[in-house]
């Protein structure tokens, strides 16, 4: 008589049974919750109550933003080879130190270095926090644990930004001032929760074996290039949309709060029920495919929102903006199969912080592609990012038999989930 074994559920009435899990999720909740305050109110405070320029405030967020770039690998194998808890924990603690002393910078350059200071914690706990889901969540139930952990973080940067829109409405430097602190004291919080995380055993570097392996190996450098490449569409609906609204639209500006809240309900909602198809690389590669034409969908809907008529601008920007979510979340689910299940067991830090970086790069150069494409070409450039999607997810599949075939010819161990 043969015996089916079911693995357990993910989660029961919304919280992780596995009480690491629970762990992971209560951190990353609080995290964000901070980031979603200061997100919403640090542009305005820099402009209005500093007086930089929106050019310096730019400018030492690229500094920030190319710090990040460059700690996530050897933050991830750092976590990899001194044990993965302790080095988050570090990470943590740091991001808690420095998360609200840039409040106080009255010079651009002061601003850049406390930026960048913040984003080597930030960024390199990020990366080792990959790594660290990678081993826990375990049974595949990684791709899962992931899409459960984005709907988390949308609805703690929700509900953060009602904070950050308080100080807003008050407009006095002690409120904006209070937001930083805020962040700080949830991450701080944070990182006192990773230090519960069980202890996970660290993986010395074999003999002969390259401090950065992940750096040499081409398959799975380029399923980051593929993966940070289907990034793009974040980019679109985030920037380009906003911009595309309140330059070549009769659309109320409005529609850009409206279409960001629909967006975070849809993931809170659904993103976990749509990534249940995409535990696998070979899932992880159809999934991009699916979510890549659906996304291609929504881009050609948004692309009639040009046409004048205001009704007809809303109704396009709306069923555009759904259908794109759909993609979204098919789409991530997707590119997790693929970035977890190629990655070695042992160095899921390394690869993990390896993968973040397709999505960060592209945050430096992708703005100016997006803003061309969107607003510059109007409805054109619309359907050439269309059509640029569904290219680069189809790219994927070959990829990742190509990059399978690499691991079983060496005997890899990946990671399943």
């Amino acid at each position: 008589m043969s015996v089916t074994t079911t693995n357990p559920p993910l989660t029961s009435r919304g919280i992780p049974v596995d009480p690491d899990l629970r762990i992971l999720a209560l951190s990353s909740f609080a995290n964000r919750f901070g980031a979603g305050a200061v997100l919403t109110t640090s542009a305005l405070y820099f402009t209005r109550q500093v007086g930089f320029s929106a050019t310096e405030v730019a400018l030492a967020m690229s500094v920030s933003a190319v710090v990040g770039i460059i700690v996530q690998v050897p933050a991830g194998h750092l976590g990899d080879t001194r044990g993965p808890r302790q080095v988050l924990t570090g990470f943590m603690v740091g991001a808690a130190l420095f998360s609200a002393p840039p409040v106080f910078a009255r010079s651009p350059w002061a601003l850049a270095l406390l930026l960048g200071v913040l984003a080597f914690f930030e960024r390199g706990a990020g990366a080792v926090n990959q790594g660290v889901i990678a081993q826990l969540a375990t049974g595949g139930r990684g791709v899962l644990f992931k899409a459960y952990l984005r709907a988390v973080t949308n609805t703690a940067l929700a509900l953060g930004s009602v904070f950050g829109g308080a100080a807003l409405v008050i407009d006095e430097p002690w409120a904006y001032v209070g937001v930083f602190f805020l962040n700080a004291a949830f991450t701080g919080f944070a990182a006192w929760n990773t230090s519960r995380l069980p202890h996970i055993a660290p993986h010395e570097r074999a003999a002969g074996e390259p401090r950065l392996a992940v750096i040499r190996d081409w398959p799975y450098v380029v399923i980051t290039i593929i993966t940070g490449l289907f990034s793009l569409h974040f980019f679109v609906m985030e920037l380009g949309l906003a911009l595309y609204i309140s330059a070549r639209t009769s659309a109320p500006t409005v529609m850009v709060a409206i279409l960001l809240i629909i967006n975070t309900a849809a993931v809170a909602l659904f993103q976990v029920r749509l990534s249940r198809r995409a535990d696998s690389v070979e899932a992880g590669a159809r999934a991009l495919v699916r979510g890549a034409w659906w996304i291609a969908g929504g881009f050609a809907l948004v692309a009639l929102a040009d046409r004048g008529n205001p009704w007809l601008a809303v109704t396009a920007l709306v069923a555009g903006s759904l259908v794109h979510v759909v993609g979204e979340m098919i789409g991530s689910g997707g590119q997790w199969g693929l970035q977890i299940g190629l990655a070695p067991h042992e160095r899921q830090g390394q690869y993990q912080g390896f993968a973040g970086l397709g999505f960060s790069v592209l945050a430096v150069v992708g703005p100016p592609v997006v803003t061309y494409f969107c607003v510059d070409l109007g409805e054109t450039g619309w359907l050439a990012l269309a059509a640029f999607m569904v290219v680069i997810a189809l790219a994927s599949v070959p990829a990742a038999r190509w990059a399978l075939a690499s691991r079983a010819r060496y005997g890899v161990t990946t990671h399943s989930g």
